[in-house]
């Protein structure tokens, strides 16, 4: 037996001012498409904003069903539009932003389980890392190089191993 232990690394900003303006300007998108989000249920909003490698920006913001949980998540509404319309672009950064018609939303917004596998599956697919750019609506910004910080045990293809008899 023996202790494995992991070690991540984000980025922290005090505010969106301390991002560069590209960085700055995504966070802003995914502002933005929030308030586009169909959340009559839980009035609990999010936008996202996908930079693709050939400089495309794609948004996404939560969709809401009465029937849950058949509702989908912003960053997988963007990520599948950006996988079913530019399936050879890569994916260099997701900026994700929330707000909620019941309560502040103190801490950093990171994306849920469901979210991380779909942008984990992502980097497996074009081989190169995705960038994470989250907030809180008291102003922090946490940046992540990779899902590797939001989801170091994933689960991928690689863990299935070689077909029997090969």
């Amino acid at each position: 037996m023996q202790k494995l232990s992991l070690h991540i690394d984000f980025t922290e900003y005090d505010s969106i001012d301390e991002l560069d303006p590209a960085d700055k300007a995504l966070i802003e998108k995914a502002s933005d498409a929030l308030l586009q989000a169909y959340a009559p249920y839980s009035n609990f909003k999010v936008g996202a904003a996908i930079l693709l490698d050939n400089g495309e920006i794609i948004l996404g913001n939560n969709q809401e069903n009465a029937a849950y949980p058949t509702g989908l998540c912003a960053e997988r509404v963007a990520l599948f539009f950006a996988g079913a319309n530019y399936p050879a672009t890569k994916i260099k950064t997701i900026a994700v932003s929330a707000r909620s018609g019941k309560f502040m939303i103190k801490d950093v917004l990171t994306p849920c389980g469901g979210c991380r596998q779909a942008i984990a599956e992502y980097e497996v697919k074009q081989q190169s890392p995705i960038r994470i750019i989250m907030t809180s609506e008291k102003g922090k910004v946490l940046v992540a190089e990779s899902i590797d910080a939001l989801l170091p045990l994933k689960f991928y293809s690689h863990n299935f191993g070689t077909p029997s008899g090969k």
